[in-house]
Protein backbone atom coordinates (compact mmCIF):
# COMPACT_ATOMS: atom_id res chain seq x y z
CA UNK A 1 0.00 0.00 0.00
CA UNK A 2 1.19 3.73 -1.17
CA UNK A 3 0.03 6.08 1.21
CA UNK A 4 0.37 10.15 -0.24
CA UNK A 5 -0.70 13.50 0.75
CA UNK A 6 -1.91 16.43 -1.78
CA UNK A 7 -1.46 20.01 -0.92
CA UNK A 8 -2.24 22.75 -3.77
CA UNK A 9 -2.30 26.28 -3.77
CA UNK A 10 -0.32 27.31 -1.00
CA UNK A 11 0.07 31.25 -2.67
CA UNK A 12 2.82 31.96 0.13
CA UNK A 13 3.10 36.09 -0.69
CA UNK A 14 5.46 36.81 2.62
CA UNK A 15 2.01 37.46 4.94
CA UNK A 16 1.35 35.70 8.13
CA UNK A 17 -2.18 34.81 6.98
CA UNK A 18 -0.62 32.51 3.95
CA UNK A 19 2.42 31.33 6.18
CA UNK A 20 0.32 30.28 9.33
CA UNK A 21 -2.05 28.52 6.60
CA UNK A 22 0.11 26.14 5.67
CA UNK A 23 2.64 25.70 8.63
CA UNK A 24 -1.00 24.27 10.19
CA UNK A 25 -1.78 21.88 7.40
CA UNK A 26 2.35 21.10 7.24
CA UNK A 27 2.39 20.36 11.65
CA UNK A 28 -0.47 18.17 10.77
CA UNK A 29 1.59 16.11 8.42
CA UNK A 30 4.31 15.93 11.08
CA UNK A 31 2.22 14.68 13.39
CA UNK A 32 0.62 11.61 11.85
CA UNK A 33 1.34 8.05 13.79
CA UNK A 34 2.16 6.71 10.59
CA UNK A 35 4.34 9.45 8.17
CA UNK A 36 3.06 9.48 4.14
CA UNK A 37 5.41 8.01 1.88
CA UNK A 38 5.85 11.20 -0.01
CA UNK A 39 3.94 14.63 -0.63
CA UNK A 40 2.62 16.12 -3.00
CA UNK A 41 2.52 19.48 -3.97
CA UNK A 42 0.33 20.32 -7.09
CA UNK A 43 1.36 24.14 -7.79
CA UNK A 44 1.19 28.03 -7.02
CA UNK A 45 3.22 27.50 -4.33
CA UNK A 46 4.40 30.97 -4.66
CA UNK A 47 1.70 33.83 -5.22
CA UNK A 48 4.37 35.99 -6.69
CA UNK A 49 7.35 33.93 -8.30
CA UNK A 50 9.88 35.91 -5.94
CA UNK A 51 13.07 34.06 -4.51
CA UNK A 52 11.88 35.37 -1.00
CA UNK A 53 8.73 32.88 -1.65
CA UNK A 54 10.48 29.56 -2.57
CA UNK A 55 12.84 30.19 0.37
CA UNK A 56 10.03 29.98 2.57
CA UNK A 57 8.40 26.90 0.69
CA UNK A 58 11.71 25.61 0.80
CA UNK A 59 11.79 25.53 4.61
CA UNK A 60 8.46 25.11 5.44
CA UNK A 61 8.73 21.92 3.19
CA UNK A 62 11.63 20.57 4.50
CA UNK A 63 10.07 17.60 5.32
CA UNK A 64 10.83 13.89 6.67
CA UNK A 65 9.75 12.23 3.55
CA UNK A 66 9.98 12.86 -0.02
CA UNK A 67 8.46 15.98 -1.23
CA UNK A 68 7.23 16.21 -4.96
CA UNK A 69 6.63 19.16 -6.55
CA UNK A 70 5.26 20.85 -9.93
CA UNK A 71 4.44 24.49 -10.85
CA UNK A 72 1.53 26.41 -11.57
CA UNK A 73 0.04 29.62 -12.92
CA UNK A 74 1.40 31.66 -9.92
CA UNK A 75 5.19 30.23 -10.07
CA UNK A 76 8.27 31.23 -12.12
CA UNK A 77 10.30 28.94 -13.29
CA UNK A 78 13.62 30.36 -12.81
CA UNK A 79 13.34 31.29 -9.44
CA UNK A 80 11.26 27.80 -8.73
CA UNK A 81 14.18 25.94 -10.15
CA UNK A 82 16.63 27.36 -8.11
CA UNK A 83 15.60 27.68 -4.65
CA UNK A 84 13.24 24.63 -4.80
CA UNK A 85 15.33 22.33 -7.05
CA UNK A 86 19.04 24.27 -6.39
CA UNK A 87 19.46 24.72 -9.93
CA UNK A 88 21.37 27.25 -11.75
CA UNK A 89 19.84 26.28 -14.84
CA UNK A 90 18.99 22.91 -15.07
CA UNK A 91 20.02 19.66 -14.49
CA UNK A 92 21.91 16.51 -15.79
CA UNK A 93 18.50 14.63 -17.03
CA UNK A 94 19.23 11.64 -15.00
CA UNK A 95 18.56 9.49 -12.17
CA UNK A 96 14.85 9.25 -10.59
CA UNK A 97 14.55 13.41 -11.32
CA UNK A 98 14.55 12.92 -14.99
CA UNK A 99 13.84 16.68 -16.42
CA UNK A 100 12.45 17.11 -19.84
CA UNK A 101 14.45 20.94 -19.71
CA UNK A 102 17.95 21.54 -19.68
CA UNK A 103 17.37 25.53 -19.77
CA UNK A 104 15.88 27.63 -16.99
CA UNK A 105 13.10 29.25 -18.80
CA UNK A 106 11.35 26.06 -20.14
CA UNK A 107 8.94 23.45 -18.61
CA UNK A 108 9.48 21.60 -15.52
CA UNK A 109 8.82 18.07 -15.79
CA UNK A 110 10.07 15.17 -13.22
CA UNK A 111 9.75 11.66 -13.03
CA UNK A 112 9.82 10.39 -9.51
CA UNK A 113 9.44 6.87 -8.16
CA UNK A 114 7.99 5.65 -4.70
CA UNK A 115 7.79 2.49 -3.40
CA UNK A 116 7.28 0.64 -6.76
CA UNK A 117 4.90 3.71 -8.26
CA UNK A 118 5.90 5.84 -10.84
CA UNK A 119 4.87 9.69 -10.09
CA UNK A 120 5.03 12.11 -12.84
CA UNK A 121 4.81 15.95 -12.07
CA UNK A 122 4.20 17.74 -14.71
CA UNK A 123 4.39 21.48 -15.87
CA UNK A 124 1.00 22.44 -17.30
CA UNK A 125 1.67 26.37 -17.07
CA UNK A 126 2.15 29.12 -20.08
CA UNK A 127 4.19 31.86 -18.11
CA UNK A 128 2.09 35.01 -17.81
CA UNK A 129 -1.26 33.24 -18.16
CA UNK A 130 -3.28 31.49 -16.09
CA UNK A 131 -4.91 28.72 -18.46
CA UNK A 132 -2.74 25.53 -18.49
CA UNK A 133 -0.87 23.57 -21.46
CA UNK A 134 1.18 21.14 -22.03
CA UNK A 135 3.03 22.26 -24.05
CA UNK A 136 4.96 19.76 -27.04
CA UNK A 137 7.86 19.49 -25.28
CA UNK A 138 6.11 18.52 -22.31
CA UNK A 139 3.73 16.32 -24.17
CA UNK A 140 6.90 14.22 -25.98
CA UNK A 141 8.48 14.49 -22.56
CA UNK A 142 5.46 12.49 -21.07
CA UNK A 143 4.96 10.27 -24.01
CA UNK A 144 8.66 8.76 -23.46
CA UNK A 145 8.55 8.34 -20.28
CA UNK A 146 5.03 6.73 -20.03
CA UNK A 147 6.91 3.97 -22.49
CA UNK A 148 9.36 3.84 -19.88
CA UNK A 149 7.40 3.53 -16.63
CA UNK A 150 4.60 0.77 -18.71
CA UNK A 151 5.18 -2.02 -16.21
CA UNK A 152 4.97 0.18 -13.24
CA UNK A 153 1.61 1.26 -11.27
CA UNK A 154 1.18 5.27 -12.47
CA UNK A 155 0.47 8.83 -11.54
CA UNK A 156 0.43 12.15 -13.22
CA UNK A 157 0.15 15.54 -11.64
CA UNK A 158 -0.11 18.81 -13.10
CA UNK A 159 -1.63 22.09 -12.07
CA UNK A 160 -4.69 23.16 -14.19
CA UNK A 161 -7.59 20.01 -14.15
CA UNK A 162 -8.56 19.31 -17.80
CA UNK A 163 -12.00 18.74 -16.91
CA UNK A 164 -14.73 21.32 -16.45
CA UNK A 165 -15.80 22.04 -12.67
CA UNK A 166 -18.65 23.79 -12.96
CA UNK A 167 -17.61 27.28 -11.97
CA UNK A 168 -16.63 30.08 -14.41
CA UNK A 169 -13.12 31.06 -12.58
CA UNK A 170 -11.41 27.64 -12.73
CA UNK A 171 -13.09 26.37 -15.99
CA UNK A 172 -11.77 29.59 -18.32
CA UNK A 173 -8.07 28.16 -17.25
CA UNK A 174 -8.52 24.44 -17.62
CA UNK A 175 -5.95 22.67 -19.31
CA UNK A 176 -6.13 23.78 -23.46
CA UNK A 177 -5.41 20.58 -24.64
CA UNK A 178 -7.28 18.28 -22.94
CA UNK A 179 -8.00 15.95 -25.97
CA UNK A 180 -3.98 15.49 -26.66
CA UNK A 181 -3.71 14.87 -23.36
CA UNK A 182 -6.14 11.91 -23.16
CA UNK A 183 -4.68 10.85 -25.87
CA UNK A 184 -2.00 10.05 -24.53
CA UNK A 185 -3.36 8.05 -21.85
CA UNK A 186 -5.20 5.59 -24.37
CA UNK A 187 -3.08 2.94 -24.47
CA UNK A 188 -1.40 3.25 -21.07
CA UNK A 189 -3.93 1.24 -18.24
CA UNK A 190 -1.24 1.56 -16.06
CA UNK A 191 -1.82 5.20 -15.41
CA UNK A 192 -4.03 4.52 -12.31
CA UNK A 193 -5.40 8.45 -12.15
CA UNK A 194 -4.32 12.10 -12.27
CA UNK A 195 -4.13 14.57 -9.65
CA UNK A 196 -4.37 18.24 -10.01
CA UNK A 197 -4.85 21.63 -8.00
CA UNK A 198 -5.81 25.20 -9.33
CA UNK A 199 -9.25 25.49 -8.88
CA UNK A 200 -8.90 25.94 -4.87
CA UNK A 201 -12.08 23.36 -4.10
CA UNK A 202 -11.73 19.29 -3.53
CA UNK A 203 -13.56 17.65 -6.68
CA UNK A 204 -13.40 14.11 -7.54
CA UNK A 205 -14.50 13.12 -11.58
CA UNK A 206 -13.29 11.22 -14.22
CA UNK A 207 -10.86 11.74 -17.43
CA UNK A 208 -10.32 9.33 -19.94
CA UNK A 209 -11.66 6.41 -18.18
CA UNK A 210 -9.29 7.66 -14.95
CA UNK A 211 -9.92 8.98 -11.34
CA UNK A 212 -9.20 12.71 -11.79
CA UNK A 213 -8.71 13.92 -8.17
CA UNK A 214 -8.91 18.17 -7.86
CA UNK A 215 -6.68 18.76 -4.40
CA UNK A 216 -8.04 21.58 -2.40
CA UNK A 217 -6.50 24.52 -1.52
CA UNK A 218 -4.41 26.08 1.48
CA UNK A 219 -4.93 29.67 1.05
CA UNK A 220 -9.04 29.70 0.44
CA UNK A 221 -11.52 27.63 -0.80
CA UNK A 222 -13.63 28.24 -4.02
CA UNK A 223 -17.53 28.84 -3.38
CA UNK A 224 -19.51 27.05 -6.27
CA UNK A 225 -22.17 28.99 -8.09
CA UNK A 226 -24.89 27.35 -5.79
CA UNK A 227 -23.16 28.68 -2.46
CA UNK A 228 -23.18 32.10 -2.51
CA UNK A 229 -22.23 35.23 -5.00
CA UNK A 230 -18.39 35.53 -3.67
CA UNK A 231 -16.07 32.93 -5.23
CA UNK A 232 -13.53 32.84 -2.61
CA UNK A 233 -14.31 31.46 0.89
CA UNK A 234 -11.17 32.96 3.02
CA UNK A 235 -11.94 31.95 6.40
CA UNK A 236 -12.96 28.19 5.20
CA UNK A 237 -10.24 25.82 6.63
CA UNK A 238 -7.14 24.77 4.73
CA UNK A 239 -7.19 21.56 3.88
CA UNK A 240 -5.60 18.42 1.83
CA UNK A 241 -5.92 14.91 0.28
CA UNK A 242 -4.76 11.74 1.07
CA UNK A 243 -4.47 9.02 -1.31
CA UNK A 244 -4.33 5.53 -0.55
CA UNK A 245 -3.10 3.25 -3.84
CA UNK A 246 -3.23 -0.45 -2.77
CA UNK A 247 -1.79 -3.37 -3.77
CA UNK A 248 -4.21 -4.30 -6.42
CA UNK A 249 -3.96 -0.88 -8.04
CA UNK A 250 -7.39 1.22 -6.95
CA UNK A 251 -6.69 4.77 -5.70
CA UNK A 252 -8.87 5.92 -2.43
CA UNK A 253 -8.91 9.59 -1.80
CA UNK A 254 -9.88 11.00 1.61
CA UNK A 255 -9.72 14.93 2.08
CA UNK A 256 -9.34 16.53 5.86
CA UNK A 257 -9.69 20.02 7.01
CA UNK A 258 -7.36 20.91 9.18
CA UNK A 259 -8.66 23.34 11.88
Amino acid sequence: MLLLAQISDLHLDGTERASTRARRVVDHLRALPRPVDALLVTGDIADHGAPAEYEEAAALLDLPFPVLTCPGNHDERAAYRKVLLGESGGNDGGGDHADSNTTGTGPINRLHTVGDTAILMCDATIPGQDEGLLDPETVSWLGRTLDEVRQMPTLIAFHQPPVTLHHPLPDQHRLRNHDEFAALLADRPNVVAVLTGHAHTAASTWFAGRPLVVGPAITWTLRMPWEGDSAADRDAPPALAYHVLDDEGQLTTHFRVVA
